[in-house]
């Protein structure tokens, strides 16, 4: 009996291993693979340094605040100095990927150079005005008195563009009604000390070290601590600020993006809050 049920037994796992093997089994269903998660591609972090005139440094870090928020990849590091002091720099291999001069001069001469990408772009403007401590002990009252007896002038030195403006608006007053006959030498001869820029010039002015500065508006309007006495329009001096993209930059697509930002609606904007006008057109 128990060979009976071993041979039945047998028979039916070897047709059911037929079945498994033959030409009409179903194969086991697989669910396939999922598929790999796409990535979105990001654009890779870049910083880029800017060297910029003293006299722009409010309305740099408000316009750094503005162009990281809208371009989150970019981070602005600012520089700040003379003109002059800053060409200088990048001539002799300091690095950098744009170059913002209070004036025209500076940056042409990097293009001269071979130093610079492009033309300069005049991105703002700006005027001069006299400044003194707020208390003025002085008394000084209008340009004229600049040339008083024992005024002491604080200015900067030779090749720091404040000064090239601040020379021509002198000579420009000289000829001036009712202006005394020897302004400019008397003028000249005031002059006590000479600063490395206009902002060192403005803080000895409000720390009472001098009588009176020539400055630009935007630097008088930036401190708390000085008044201004009028110049006449008739000789002030427009003073032209422009910029370009230094040639050794690593990032140059960048920093072109962001001088044209500078020089656009969005950075435009924000210059003029701190008092700087339109780039002479």
């Amino acid at each position: 009996m128990k060979s009976r049920h071993a041979s039945v037994l047998a028979v039916i796992l070897l047709v059911a291993a037929c079945t498994d093997s033959g030409a009409g089994a179903t194969p086991p269903t697989s669910t396939p693979p999922a598929p790999a998660a796409t990535l979105t591609p990001t654009k890779a972090p870049v910083e880029l340094t800017i060297l910029a005139a003293s006299s722009l440094s409010g309305a740099l870090a408000a316009a750094k605040t503005a162009y990281e928020s809208a371009n989150p990849v970019v981070t602005l590091v600012i520089s700040t100095d003379s003109s002059s002091a800053l060409e200088t720099k990048i001539e002799q291999g300091a690095p950098a990927d744009v170059f913002l001069s209070a004036d025209t001069t500076n940056p042409a001469k990097l293009v001269t150079a071979g130093l610079a990408s492009g033309s300069p772009v005049a991105f703002a403007g700006n005027k001069l005005t006299v400044i003194v401590p707020t208390a003025n002990p002085a008394g000084i009252t209008t340009p004229k008195d600049l040339a008083r007896t024992g005024m002491k002038i604080i200015a900067a030195g030779a090749t720091v563009p404040i000064t090239k403006y601040a020379t021509i608006l002198v000579q420009n007053l000289a000829r001036e009604a009712g202006y005394p006959a020897g302004f400019e030498a008397a003028y000249n001869a005031n002059v006590v000390s000479m600063e490395e820029n206009v902002k060192t010039v403005v803080a000895k002015i409000e720390l009472g070290e001098g009588d009176a500065a020539i400055v630009y508006v935007t630097d008088a309007r930036a401190s708390t601590k000085v008044t201004t006495v009028d110049v006449p329009p008739t000789a002030n001096v427009p003073a032209s600020y422009a910029g370009v993209v230094v040639k050794a930059s690593a990032n140059a697509a960048a920093a072109e993006a962001f001088l044209t930002w500078l020089a656009g609606p969005d950075g435009q904007a924000i210059l003029a809050t701190f008092g700087f006008l339109p780039p002479a057109s």
